[in-house]
């Protein structure tokens, strides 16, 4: 295989993934809506909003604020825009995706139909499960900008795509593995945020670590649980693209969505935290999108840590009054 990439995203994880593969490919296809960061990255060579210290060789970079042009000149499309807002992204592209090998980088669910980003492009565009990916951690977007030791891993159904897409994303600092658990590893990638959020509102509320460490056991056991439910497999829920995915995100100050949890703890209203904040915290759409997934259940599944989360972002409910109660539901 030779394949071209491009990744679709101006955010801090795009530019870490641009990041990466410019390690493996003399060329990088790059694209972002705003027209004023493509021009900004010519010049300056770097993102001017996000992981600032990357610099670019732009030799290496083919960047356009038009996505079809990015879709038309790419075998291989990594999408790395937030889940709120990839829909709308998705509907600009005039282009085919169905000849395409299209990995996700997104932790999330597509508000429009409800669906996780890989069933999303295979219901709508109709793409072979076999030419979709995802990319998931444990992996902070500003560790690999500091180039510290990080761990990807890279799901798809086809082995070897996955193994190529892995090839072209490690390098001395990136470790990369395989899995086939592509719904599995991309439920987790959102699942995760939504523990995370709760380890924000814990830490906000004034709970110490000792809190911390069980409600992080009992996440780990509800994903399972969660994962189980969505799809049956033999997976070991303590590898690292689940239980190290859920760790770093819920401990790490890095985590956008421990920081906005931490905020609805301290008293923030959710609109003021996210206006704060200035990022996306994927866990909050994640929260609203796990808690109705799991309310369609035939058989029920026990959930109070969604369930919390649910209801102090989205009932407005005290998060003190919701926390007190979930210390009871937790062992």
């Amino acid at each position: 295989m030779n394949q071209k990439f491009t990744v679709l995203g101006g955010g801090s994880w795009a530019t870490a993934i641009v990041k990466m593969l410019c390690v493996n490919q003399e060329k990088v296809g790059w694209y972002m809506r705003n027209s004023d960061a493509v021009g900004f990255i010519n010049i300056q060579k770097h993102n001017p909003n996000y992981l600032t210290s990357v610099t670019f060789d732009t030799n290496q970079l083919e960047l356009t604020d038009d996505i079809n042009k990015a879709v038309s000149n790419s075998d291989i499309l990594i999408f790395a825009i937030p889940s709120a807002f990839v829909g709308g992204e998705l509907k600009k592209i005039k282009t085919s995706l169905k000849d395409k090998i299209v990995f996700s980088a997104i932790k999330g669910i597509v508000p429009e139909t409800g669906l996780i980003v890989g069933e999303h492009f295979h219901e709508t565009y109709g793409i072979p499960f076999e030419n979709i990916g995802v990319i998931t951690g444990p992996c902070h977007a500003e560790e690999v900008a500091l180039e510290r030791l990080s761990y990807l891993t890279i799901a798809c159904a086809d082995t070897e795509k996955a193994e190529y897409v892995a090839k072209n994303l490690s390098s001395d600092y990136i470790k990369t593995k395989v899995t086939n658990d592509i719904i599995g590893t991309e439920y987790a990638a959102m699942l995760k945020n939504i523990y995370a959020i709760a380890a924000g509102i814990a830490h906000g509320l004034g709970y110490g670590d000792n809190f911390q460490s069980v409600l992080m056991s009992n996440a780990i056991r509800e994903m399972k649980r969660y994962t189980k439910r969505i799809h049956k497999i033999d997976r070991n829920i303590n590898e690292s693209a689940y239980l190290g995915d859920l760790l770093v995100t819920g401990y790490s100050t890095f985590s956008r969505n421990r920081m906005f949890g931490n905020m609805i703890g301290k008293g923030y209203t959710v609109k003021s935290a996210q206006m704060e904040m200035r990022m996306v915290a994927e866990g909050y759409y994640a929260a609203k999108s796990a808690y109705e997934i799991k309310s369609k259940f035939k058989k029920k599944v026990k959930v109070p840590i969604i369930d919390a989360v649910y209801a102090v972002l989205y009932e407005d409910k005290s998060a003190k009054k919701v926390f007190k109660a979930l210390t009871d539901k937790l062992d």
